[in-house]
């Protein structure tokens, strides 16, 4: 179990993996919203749910990737980011702009800044186990 877990903190302390993981994010959800093909993941019945979880994911991303960044750069990115989907699909034949998808997209961003006193915590826990293996009592 200890071996788990110190996998588990090293994973939580691999920034690049996180940074990458978040471009990846980032290009996926604009497909995703700008495409006129069916989806080809499984998607929540709720289009705001969808929402809702991408830009959740996006927040965490960005505090696993940056976790000692500034907060409300990131946070008017993401948002800015939101608001880029929304005036492309304003501009598509088979997609609207939705101001209620909006809402759901800061919806997510909150849900993910509640969860970051979290991640920030597991974190430098992560960092003081790293220090106490290398420079044991």
């Amino acid at each position: 179990m200890k071996t788990i877990t110190l996998q588990l903190l090293t994973l939580v302390r691999l920034q690049s993996l996180w940074r990458a993981a978040l471009v990846l994010s980032v290009v996926a959800i604009l497909y995703l919203a700008t495409t006129s093909s069916p989806y080809p993941i499984p998607a929540a019945p709720i289009d705001k749910v969808n929402h809702l979880l991408a830009f959740l994911e996006l927040t965490l991303l960005v505090q696993l990737g940056w976790p000692h960044g500034r907060r409300l750069p990131a946070l008017l990115a993401l948002a800015g980011y939101g608001l880029l989907i929304e005036l492309i699909q304003g501009q598509l034949e088979h997609r609207d702009f939705s101001a209620a998808d909006m809402l759901a997209d800061a919806a997510g961003i909150g849900l993910g800044l509640l969860l970051w006193p979290v991640l920030a915590r597991l974190q430098a826990y992560a960092i003081r186990q790293e220090r106490h293996l290398r420079n044991p009592p």
